[in-house]
């Protein structure tokens, strides 16, 4: 019992303590979770304001373009009044002014523009076939010249010009170094192992920190498991593997405002985790430890309880049991046979008492001594208890050489039949040496049936007078009481 409380105790104290566990586990990842969700808003709200910036440096443009008056002035005032917003944009590279055919017309970084031809990027083919795009923001690409910044990426922010009339005339387009994004980045801390990164609506990379894979700005995404969910749900939390490094992360993102841009935060399970699994490992040390020692304790509780239980069964056995032959004492005699005697009474069953002397006893002791008496004893006391096989049935020494026999639900011919048994057996024993006969008991038989109208104390004293009878009608034998 108590070891099942104890192992109940302990499975309660594990039980409580991995909610408790599961529980901080939660709280770490909402906490991660709102730590990420923060860094999305600052990021979206910097590439709102910049892209607002781009816009209008984009209507600016296309407001100056659409003046008759800047027909007539000078290159000079002409450049500057078409491109006078362009200075407040960030990481800004070329703004350019395209015809119908996607010519160039002006570009902010020269009063005479290039001769090239725009009409195959990906923004005029989209203003030239839909006149409600809006402002387009382009895939990322490299610039078509020789400059320094050539093999930089960029993106690019573009919007239709179109007549009165609705006649699309050409397209302004600015386009930002993606660089921009790598600074935003920078000043940013996301932990070890954590990355940012802005994908637009088809999945394709825009920028990263830190980079996962070579060359990986420009390459599409979109079937990737989680980038597919994603740019499904538009913006959430969830705990995923990551595609690219195998690493558990805590995916947050959200969308940029209405542009087709979106933020993903993915800070590593190690970092998100990493104070809750010390925290894990001290709670569960200690748990271990205060579960082995109340089992341990209990085991200690369990075997001193086993080992005073034993004691007293010993004691109790020895208190009932004659010190000399080994069987039961007058004590435990008197206990029994009131036991046996009330439960006749219910029953209704026979009870029968067996008293047996051992012969000439006295003159033997005097012949052996004291030590070769108490050997007959035993060995006499051994025949008989082998005799009466019954776990009902008690043997107990009544006195000196005086031995008693208790026979629970057995009748006077059945008594009469043990008796005689036992009284064959003990004259059958090896005769001690210098005894020319052997040892013998005589035996005294009563019985008690619904028959008879007698007490517990008239049983005895019926064994007794049988006893006295066989004694007086020359030893070795059994007499039944009347």
């Amino acid at each position: 019992m108590a070891i099942l409380g104890s192992s109940l105790t302990v499975i309660a104290i594990i039980g409580i303590v991995t909610f408790l566990l599961i529980r901080e586990h939660a709280g770490a990842q909402e906490a991660a979770t709102r730590s990420a969700t923060t860094i999305a808003q600052l990021i979206d709200a910097d590439v709102l304001r910049t892209v607002e910036l781009y816009d209008l440096t984009l209507q600016g443009v296309i407001a100056a373009a659409q003046r008759d008056d800047l027909k007539q002035v000078s290159p000079q005032i002409r450049h500057l009044a078409l491109f006078d917003r362009s200075t407040t944009a960030r990481f800004k590279g070329d703004i350019l002014l395209l015809d119908k055919h996607g010519d160039v017309l002006a570009e902010s970084s020269k009063i005479e523009p290039r001769h090239s031809n725009f009409a195959d990027r990906d923004y005029f083919l989209a203003h030239a076939s839909n006149r409600d795009s809006g402002m387009f923001i382009s895939r990322p690409f490299k610039p078509r010249c020789d400059c320094e910044d050539s093999n930089e990426w960029r993106i690019s922010f573009s919007r239709r010009i179109t007549s009165p009339t609705g006649e699309f005339l050409g397209v302004v387009v600015a386009s930002m170094r993606l660089t921009y994004f790598d600074q935003l980045f920078n000043s940013l801390n996301i932990g070890n192992d954590s990355t940012l990164n802005i994908i637009n609506d088809e999945g394709i990379l825009l920028a990263q920190k830190p980079y996962l894979e070579h060359d990986s700005i420009g390459k599409s995404f979109a079937n990737r498991p989680n980038v597919l969910r994603i740019l499904r749900e538009s913006s959430g939390s969830f705990n995923s593997v990551s595609s690219i490094d195998q690493q558990q992360r805590l995916y947050t993102f959200s969308k940029v405002g209405n542009l087709p841009l979106t933020v993903i935060v993915a800070l590593s399970g190690n970092d998100v985790f990493a104070a809750w699994r010390r925290t894990t490992m001290v709670i569960s040390g200690a748990t271990g430890v205060l579960c082995i020692g109340l089992l341990w304790l209990t085991w200690l509780l369990c075997r001193e309880l086993r080992l005073r239980h034993s004691a007293e069964r010993e004691l109790a056995q020895l208190a009932a049991t004659d010190a000399l032959t080994g069987v039961a004492n007058r004590r435990t005699l008197d206990l029994t046979l009131r036991h046996e005697w009330f439960r006749a009474q219910r029953s209704g069953m026979p009870l029968s008492l067996l008293m047996i002397d051992a012969d000439h006893f006295k003159a033997f002791n005097d012949r052996h001594g004291h030590q070769g008496g108490d050997d007959a004893l035993r060995t006499v006391a051994k025949v008989i208890a082998a005799n009466v096989r019954r776990p009902a049935d008690l043997v107990a020494r009544y006195g000196g050489e005086e031995f008693s026999v208790i026979l629970a639900e057995t009748d006077g011919a059945g008594a009469q039949q043990i008796a005689e048994h036992i009284r064959t057996a003990v004259e059958q024993l090896p005769r001690v040496e210098g005894d020319e006969s052997p040892i013998t008991v005589s035996i005294g038989i009563s019985t008690w049936t619904t028959r008879s109208d007698i007490s517990l104390e008239q049983l005895l004293f019926a064994a007794d007078k049988a006893l006295y009878q066989a004694k007086e009608s020359g030893r070795n034998r059994v007499v039944v009481a009347d």
